[in-house]
């Protein structure tokens, strides 16, 4: 003997339980951090209410086919302009722009610095 459902009863226990994940899933949401946003040392790499000192190198895009950096929102080919220098070398993390003979070297992370290991320190 087959019992049968009532289909309203069905799409009313369907219904609180999408309003219920959508309630949950929204708020777990909120507490994450947005990936995309940029670090806060772009954003604000100076200190609070200070000026930036000079252009911020974004992001470096390196391949067989394009060398392209991101700086303060402009994408520049390797030995394109950027307002009146010119972006002469790249790596994986630098870039170096060139006015006249002024260099001016941008870096993606320009808060860390290289240190020596202990093992090199040792084999000295």
């Amino acid at each position: 003997m087959a019992q049968f459902v009532n289909p309203l009863l069905l799409v009313s226990v369907l219904l609180c339980a999408e309003h219920s994940y959508a309630v949950t899933s929204s708020s777990v949401s909120q507490n994450l951090p947005d990936p995309t946003k940029p670090p806060v040392s772009i954003l604000n790499p100076a200190g609070i209410g200070e000026q930036e000192s000079g252009p911020v190198l974004q992001s470096i895009l390196l391949s067989a086919n394009r060398k392209i950096a991101i700086i303060d929102g402009q994408a520049i080919k390797l030995n394109g302009k950027f307002g009146d220098q010119t972006l002469i070398k790249m790596t994986e993390s630098e870039v170096v722009l060139r006015r006249g003979k002024q260099l001016q070297t941008l870096s993606l992370h320009p808060d860390l610095r290289k240190k020596p290991s202990l093992e090199s320190t040792k084999l000295k």
